[in-house]
């Protein structure tokens, strides 16, 4: 279970990070929730796909399988993909808020977490690290672009340009698998969009990351070669 606790460098002197990537830490997973402003980084990687959180709101995700507990870009040798998402990439720190006020997090429940191996957050005289300095960097991207999806997500429902999908795929030894659940961006209403109102998500900063997305479909490609792979080595 999550053990958050505010960051400090008296509670917290001895915290060390292990930055490896692998199961034993916690990567073994099928998505990560990703935004606009990260999507240009993600779609040379993975599919940009969109789900409904638990409180209905649509969220965007950064897909690495095809089931959960599945991620095909893990590896022997770690992380398999030239870019992690800034919300794997941030473990194990949160961002939280009193007020206006935005306060760095760690869960001291995370395997990453160690007193001795890895990144030393604090220096021993108490001052950040320059480990540190990336991960409130890292923390506030996340924060920003999180709060700038909300826009994004509000223009995607109200031109109705979100549809659900379901993917079929069959391997090579004729196993097949279906991933549901998912929604993506409608191609037929986005090309039957007004000039005016292309003009408008434009203006917003909207067009680019929807053409995004659609590019980054491309990429289930590389999710069904790694899939082959992974289950050929399996059997």
């Amino acid at each position: 279970m999550a053990n958050p606790v505010l960051l400090n460098n008296i509670d917290h002197k001895d915290l060390h990070v292990q930055t490896g990537r692998g199961a034993m830490f916690g990567d073994n997973v099928m998505s990560a929730l990703t935004f606009p402003s990260e999507f240009r980084d993600i779609q040379a990687c993975y599919p940009i796909v969109f789900r409904k959180a638990d409180d209905g709101n649509f969220e965007a995700h950064a897909l690495f399988g095809f089931q959960e507990g599945e991620n095909l870009f893990l590896g022997m040798h770690g992380w398999e993909a030239p870019y992690v998402p800034l919300t794997i990439e941030r473990q194990p720190f949160l961002i939280g808020t009193n007020g206006t006020e935005l306060m760095v997090h760690v869960d001291l429940e995370n395997p990453r977490i160690s007193s001795s191996d890895g990144e030393r957050v604090f220096l021993p005289h108490g001052g950040t690290t320059e480990y540190l300095e990336r991960v409130n960097s890292t923390l506030l991207a996340i924060h920003q672009g999180l709060q700038q999806s909300r826009g994004f997500m509000a223009a995607l429902l109200e031109y109705h340009l979100l549809e659900s999908f379901a993917f079929d795929i069959e391997l090579d030894d004729g196993s097949q698998y279906r991933l549901a659940g998912f929604y993506t961006i409608n191609e037929e209403r986005l090309s039957a969009l007004a000039g005016a109102v292309l003009e408008r998500l434009n203006r917003a900063g909207y067009l680019q990351p929807i053409y995004m997305v659609i590019a980054a479909m491309s990429n289930f490609r590389t999710l069904i070669e790694r899939k082959n792979r992974v289950h050929a080595a399996q059997c």
